[in-house]
């Protein structure tokens, strides 16, 4: 009986076997891959942009003082025939940097050996509502009227 327990002690040595057949140097590395696997949420979270600020925007604002606030890239641009010029402006409120998210996803990730990218990375896809701007400039690029737009769905 003990002749028999120290043999079969001394194969499972011999083969290296621990934890149904692997060794502890694949499942190291296992737990290493899900780990790099694993961070999609993470950089989601820290990627975010800070959220424009509406209220320094005013009749008579220069266009540079405007696309300061919600970026460069206006999605439509229109040249009116009195001169003037019509820019439609999409910025995103709620969607800014956070590393508390971010360290909530990676605690999370390494908790669960990265299966928590399965609901954290469309949890932070989610985050954030798209708006529209509308601003009319006059003939000198400066800001003629405002109008905020539902974005189309």
């Amino acid at each position: 009986m003990v002749v028999e327990e120290i043999r079969t002690a001394m194969m499972i040595r011999r083969q290296g076997t621990v934890f149904g057949g692997r060794d502890m140097t694949q499942i190291f590395l296992m737990v290493l891959m899900a780990a790099s696997l694993a961070g999609c949420s993470v950089g989601m979270a820290m990627s975010g942009k800070r959220d424009p600020n509406l209220g320094a925007i005013k009749v008579g604002s220069s266009r540079g003082e405007v696309e300061l606030h919600v970026g460069s890239n206006a999605i439509q641009t229109v040249t009116n025939t009195d001169g003037t010029r019509t820019d439609i402006y999409e910025y995103e409120i709620g969607n800014e940097p956070s590393a508390g998210r971010a360290i909530g996803h990676g605690v999370m990730d390494v908790l669960t050996l990265g299966l928590w990218e399965i609901i954290g990375t469309p949890i932070e896809g989610f985050q954030g509502d798209k708006h529209r701007l509308v601003v009319v400039y006059d003939e000198n690029d400066r800001v003629k009227s405002l109008n905020q737009i539902s974005p189309k769905k």
